[in-house]
C-alpha cells in the first residue's frame, strides 16, 4: 500500500520548501518521483515549483487532478503542490494513487484569507496518514502564524499573490486586523 502524506500551513510558512525538501531526500532510496501543479497557479516556471526562498524543483502543471493519474504506474512518489487549487477531484486522485501503492505528498494552504478550510485541503488532511501543520512567522508580533491576511481589497477566494498581497499572522494580529477591515 502506498500513502498520503499533507503538508499544510498559511502563506511563507515553508509548505513547498518542505515538499521539496522530502522529494529530494528520495534520490538516496532510488526512488522515482513525479511533482504536480495545478495550471492556475501561475506564479511560477510551468516547468516547476519554487519555494519562496527560491529553491525549485522540477514541476507538471495539470489542468485538472485526473491526468496525475495518467502517471500512477511510472513512478514510486507522486508530489503535489498548491492542492487547494484543485477541485475536490483531487481527494479521490490521491486514495487512487495510494490505494495502488503510490506514496502521495501533498501541499496546500489548509485556509483561506477568510481563515476558513481552503478547497479540498481538510477532506485530505482527513484521508491521509500523516498530516504536517508548519508555520510563518507573525509579520506584526513575532509568535507562529497560522493565517494569510490579504493586505488588498479583493473578495475573490483564489487570488495569487506574493508578499505585496499577503502577510502571515499569528491569530491574535489577524483577528485585530480583520476587526479593522
Amino acid at each position: 500500500m502506498g500513502s498520503i502524506e499533507v503538508i499544510c500551513g498559511s502563506m511563507f510558512s515553508g509548505k513547498t520548501e518542505e515538499l521539496i525538501r522530502r522529494l529530494k531526500r528520495l534520490s538516496y532510496a532510488n526512488k522515482t518521483f513525479k511533482v504536480f501543479k495545478p495550471e492556475v497557479d501561475t506564479r511560477n516556471k510551468k516547468t516547476s515549483i519554487q519555494s519562496h526562498s527560491k529553491i525549485e524543483i522540477e514541476a507538471q502543471s495539470v489542468n485538472k487532478a485526473t491526468e496525475i493519474l495518467k502517471h500512477k504506474e511510472s513512478f514510486d512518489v507522486i508530489g503535489i503542490d498548491e492542492a487547494q487549487f484543485f477541485s475536490d477531484d483531487i481527494v479521490e486522485v490521491c486514495n487512487k494513487l495510494a490505494n495502488g501503492g503510490v506514496r502521495v505528498i501533498v501541499a496546500g494552504l489548509d485556509m483561506d484569507y477568510l481563515g476558513k478550510p481552503f478547497g479540498p485541503m481538510p477532506n485530505l488532511m482527513a484521508i491521509a496518514e500523516e498530516v504536517t501543520k508548519v508555520h510563518a512567522v507573525c509579520a506584526d508580533t513575532g509568535l507562529p502564524a497560522l493565517y494569510s491576511f490579504r493586505k488588498l481589497e479583493n473578495d475573490d477566494v483564489v487570488m495569487l499573490g506574493e508578499k505585496n498581497e499577503y502577510e502571515p499572522l499569528s491569530r491574535k494580529a489577524y483577528v485585530s486586523k480583520m476587526k479593522k477591515k
